[in-house]
């Protein structure tokens, strides 16, 4: 495995997940992760890549703190044992969760004040996220009013104004077309390169991956086990049309397809 990396928790180490699995019982049991091992270290950028179906999103949730693993596995997230959601750890799904009858800035500011946030931090947290999401002039809009790639940003908003220290973003663009996901992939580059907070994404892009990211993990057909850890050794900060026509990231989006069985 190419730069595999071992559980053990060090210093920098943001997310440790140590001998995951998972079996769902109903009807018939369903083992949806194996033996899951990786680390994320602080300001990390890393994706997660599989086929459908192979436990990424399960295995999202479980460092989120919503679901636990089997007995035997851990995952830690900033040094803690990640058993419940906590402030620290910002998630974004692939459907938005902004109320209709709230505006768009009504809608980043809810988590924090159903949190009781301070009423000056929010206001000063809203106005620098405002900007830094392109949504200024758009703050007293509707959901209704906004494109699909508006509310996506809106919904971002959402868990930032909360300044969490690690973000897990599952298929947050998924939904939308290639032209405007190509736009948020330019835009959550450029916010991670200003916050520079830790991310895990897991996605179905194989070039939106290599774009992204640091690193990119390779999970196998389920039960959901990580088979590759590649390092993306493309230089930063990465503008859009020059990273994308570089030899080397076509070389990573080769490589990448060959594992994912798309060759």
């Amino acid at each position: 495995m190419d730069g595999a990396a071992s559980a053990a928790l060090t210093l920098d180490t943001a997310i440790s997940v140590s001998r995951v699995g998972k079996t769902f019982s109903a009807r018939h049991s369903v083992r949806a992760l194996e033996q899951v091992d990786f680390t994320v270290q602080r300001g990390e950028f890393v994706s997660i890549l599989g086929p459908s179906g192979c436990g990424k999103s399960t295995l999202l949730r479980m460092v989120a703190g919503l679901i636990q693993p089997d007995s035997g596995g851990e995952v830690h997230v900033l040094k803690h044992l990640q058993t419940q959601m906590s402030d620290d750890v910002g998630v974004v799904f692939q459907t938005h969760n902004m109320l209709p009858w709230e505006t768009v800035e009504a809608n980043i500011r809810l988590a924090a004040e159903v949190r009781k946030l301070p009423k000056k931090d929010i206001d000063e947290r809203v106005e620098a996220l405002l900007p830094l999401l392109k949504l200024e002039k758009f703050r007293h809009n509707y959901p209704h009013e906004l494109s699909g790639g508006m509310r996506q940003r809106a919904a971002l908003g959402q868990i930032l104004v909360m300044r969490p220290k690690v973000l897990l973003l599952d298929e947050p663009f998924g939904a939308l077309d290639a032209l405007t996901r190509d736009q948020l992939n330019v835009e959550l580059l450029r916010l991670w390169q200003e916050m520079r907070q830790t991310v895990l994404l897991i996605t179905h892009s194989i070039s939106e991956a290599v774009f992204l990211s640091d690193r990119v993990l390779v999970m196998s057909e389920r039960p959901g086990r990580i088979i590759e850890d590649m390092r993306i050794d493309l230089p930063r900060p990465r503008d859009p049309r020059k990273t994308k026509e570089a030899v080397e990231f076509g070389h990573y989006v080769a490589q990448l397809g060959h594992l994912m069985g798309v060759d």
